[in-house]
């Protein structure tokens, strides 16, 4: 199973948005505190629908937490830091995809520590980011595809007509 670590996420739509993904994707979803938000906020619900029963969550009280009880994860950092696109690095069926924060990303202190991991999406001009959630997505489905989507239906379906 595909995982994806949000560090000390500040907005909840962004995480009820990518906790909705990982919900349609059968990915765990680690939260590292502190978080911008309670769990039972209206507006991450919201952004999670009625699929937020259905994810698989995980919190941790800090960095130090997440690494105790994983100690074999195989972490990737995404970041606009990086050198490499996250296309070019091979995701393992069991890996970890970090995001940081919206405010901030993740410390350059991580960063620095796992600097063969670390992975962005490109953009143009001076653009400083992508919307968490989208990141999260963009990334996690090129891992899925690279995965050749494991346990993922790939059959469209129509509500009342047919093709």
């Amino acid at each position: 199973m595909l995982n994806i670590v949000l560090l000390e996420p500040e907005i909840p739509a962004n995480t009820g948005n990518i906790g909705r993904t990982c919900a349609a994707t059968n990915t765990r979803l680690h939260l590292i505190e502190p978080l911008g938000f309670k769990l039972n906020e209206k507006s991450l619900k919201r952004a999670g629908m009625d699929y937020w029963t259905e994810i698989d969550v995980k919190t941790y009280i800090d960095f130090q937490d997440f690494q105790g009880q994983n100690p074999e994860a195989k972490l990737y950092m995404a970041t606009t830091k990086a050198e490499k696109m996250y296309i070019e690095v091979s995701y393992e069926p069991d890996c970890y995809i970090m995001f940081g924060k919206e405010s901030a990303g993740i410390p350059e202190e991580l960063l620095v520590k796992y600097k063969e991991n670390c992975v962005r999406i490109p953009m143009v001009g001076d653009t400083r980011s992508l919307n968490l959630g989208n990141s999260a997505a963009i990334i996690l489905y090129e891992a899925l595809r690279q995965n050749q989507f494991a346990g993922m239906s790939r059959e469209g379906r129509l509500h009342h007509l047919t093709w």
